[in-house]
């Protein structure tokens, strides 16, 4: 069975989310269940939202619903197409198998549809929402800008909204704190008249940036400060990366979110715990416009935090830009599209968020947790091949210039029908420097003077010299090879401790192998504003390997395990057969603490 066909058999995951889509479900409470994944893009996504594409996602799927990806792109400051196109990419690619049974879709060009008839409170037509398929258009709140723009004239007719002209360190200082109420803006009693003429000629370009914005008309001193009049407007002379320079004013996040919710008939909006005190707002903002179709409700669960890893976008930015790491798509990096370069399998992250379910208290995962995932998901899916990091030559004396002996090695024994494949063992091998000592420690089992290990898949081999240069330096070990003790005759019955991998000096190809580990040195780098000194300077080694022929036509996106040393992927931004580079997924087992 492979990755995906496990991951489709698998039981659904259970939560307390899902225990109330499942008796809204039973009831028939809609007609459909319908999500979303609604990211912002002024960045890329990372680790932390892979939780929520699966639990949105995931719902849908398991409800026959729909899963719409929708960018809440309001601040055109901060947002780029670099970041869509990174973003649909990657949530295209973990939800691979998915994709066609939940991707929302819209028709190319489509937005919801006003009503003209404001009269009769039909402010939008049900979405229209053809078919699915994943060549299809995620949904964008710019395409809204006209629909949410006629809401906001429509809030300031009932006198829910108004034009304030306070700056932003007045209106933040007239907000008030926790313990002490705020203080009404001296505009908030504009008739609607004046307020409805300021919002046009906001709209048309009339004020420069920050003159006015448009607030919601609440309570100044109420106990949550989301409520005291927020922001639904500002002004912004910036163009759009989605709708171009027909825009000068730009909704607010809570202002278009629940709106956009409504727009794409959604039925759960799944938020992470930090929402929790903006839901009164997005219920007070869909209550206050009388729609008449049903409407979405908020939810929130704990986001996913974890050691050793940042999931802050600001921060990761700071990485970047202070060339701590390659780019977003960096393999150390928890961005999704570095996670994807460094070769961890998108199966693995879903694993990995259905173990940690889902939970209402926030709290810090062990990154080893992470990383034994990986290690599962990649122990049965990968072929095994034989590759030297840090070489050391050794030469077979007893072996003749250019003989060559074949030996099968073993493709992967996770397999259900295990293979095999040729290894050459000639004259000249290599082996890791590391499984050399000339002066050996205690209960050392490996090669070092006068002792025999076996070489893996061949036979056992005996050192009997060292040869050195002037300097002192090594330049080979002399052996000699015990052909009686080839692998896989019955009668050979001597044993060694040590077992070793090697690869033929004359066939091996040359890579530059790029050793990967944990990009900070302390479990919570976030928790520091100056987490750039956490750094581990260590987090990236490269060395010139040797590896056995049969990796010369490697690419991305498959994953060996390089025996004895972990899991390996060829790079898939700069791994050329010119240029081979292969990038370390992880180790085989832990070596953290050590």
């Amino acid at each position: 069975m492979t990755a995906a066909e496990s991951s489709a058999a698998a039981p659904a995951p259970s939560d307390f989310i899902r225990d109330i889509v499942a008796a809204h479900v039973a009831e028939k409470r809609y007609a459909k269940i319908v999500t979303r994944f609604p990211p912002e893009p002024n960045g890329y996504l990372h680790i932390g939202h892979a939780k929520s594409i699966c639990l949105n996602f995931g719902i849908a799927r398991e409800n026959a619903g729909q899963c719409n990806l929708r960018f809440d792109d309001t601040n055109p400051v901060k947002e780029d197409i670099e970041f869509v196109d990174s973003i649909t990419t990657d949530v295209r690619w973990l939800i691979a198998g998915w994709a066609d049974e939940v991707l929302g879709v819209k028709a190319k060009g489509t937005t919801p549809a006003l009503v003209t008839s404001l009269g009769r409170h039909d402010y939008f037509q049900p979405p229209a929402m053809p078919g699915s398929g994943i060549e299809t258009e995620p949904f964008f709140a710019s395409d809204y800008f006209t629909a949410l723009y006629e809401c906001a004239v429509e809030l300031i007719k009932r006198g829910k909204a108004y034009v304030c002209d306070l700056s932003a360190e007045d209106t933040e200082s007239f907000r008030g704190s926790p313990d002490l109420p705020g203080r009404d803006s001296p505009f908030r009693n504009r008739s609607a008249a004046e307020n409805l003429d300021l919002f046009q000629r906001m709209k048309a370009g009339e004020f420069p940036n920050g003159a006015r914005s448009l607030r919601a008309k609440i309570d100044m001193a109420a106990p949550n400060l989301w409520l005291r009049d927020p922001l639904l407007y500002r002004i912004r002379h910036v163009p759009h990366h989605h709708a171009g320079a027909a825009w000068c004013i730009y909704p607010l996040y809570d202002y278009a979110h629940c709106l956009s919710d409504y727009f794409e008939g959604i039925t759960h909006s799944i938020c992470t715990l930090e929402f929790v005190d903006h839901r009164p707002l997005y219920d007070w903002l869909l209550g206050s416009l009388d729609l008449p179709r049903a409407l979405p409700h908020q939810y929130e669960f704990a986001k996913l935090t974890l050691g050793y890893t940042l999931v802050s976008k600001r921060k990761l930015l700071r990485l970047v830009q202070e060339n701590k790491v390659a780019g977003w798509d960096d393999p150390r990096m928890p961005t999704l599209s570095g996670l994807r370069r460094r070769g961890i399998p998108a199966h693995a992250i879903r694993q990995f968020v259905a173990n940690l379910g889902v939970t209402k208290h926030d709290s810090l995962t062990d990154v080893a947790v992470f990383e034994h995932t990986i290690r599962e998901a990649l122990n049965h899916s990968s072929e095994r091949r034989l590759a030297v990091l840090k070489p050391i030559k050794i030469v077979l004396t007893n072996l003749a210039p250019g003989e060559v002996l074949v030996c099968q090695a073993t493709n992967n024994p996770q397999s259900d029908s295990p293979s095999t494949r040729a290894v050459e063992l000639t004259r000249e091998v290599f082996i890791e420097s590391d499984d050399f000592a000339e002066v050996p420690p205690p209960k050392y089992f490996r090669l070092k003077p006068g002792g025999e290990v076996r070489l893996k898949y061949a036979c056992i081999i005996k050192l009997d010299e060292i040869v050195k240069d002037a300097a002192g330096a090594i330049i080979e070990l002399r052996c000699t090879a015990d052909l009686t003790t080839r692998s896989g005759q019955p009668y050979c019955d001597k044993k060694v401790k040590g077992t070793i991998h090697w690869v033929s000096a004359e066939q091996a190809i040359d890579a530059e192998v790029r050793l990967y580990d944990r990009l900070f040195t302390v479990p919570e780098p976030g928790a520091s504003e100056d987490f750039l000194s956490l750094v581990n300077p260590h987090s990236l080694e490269t060395v010139q390997a040797k590896l056995e022929p049969s990796l010369a036509a490697s690419a991305a996106p498959v994953c060996y395990q390089f025996e004895r040393l972990g899991y390996f992927t060829p790079d898939a931004k700069e791994s050329t057969p010119a240029r081979l580079i292969f990038n370390r997924t992880i180790t085989l087992r832990d070596a953290w603490a050590k």
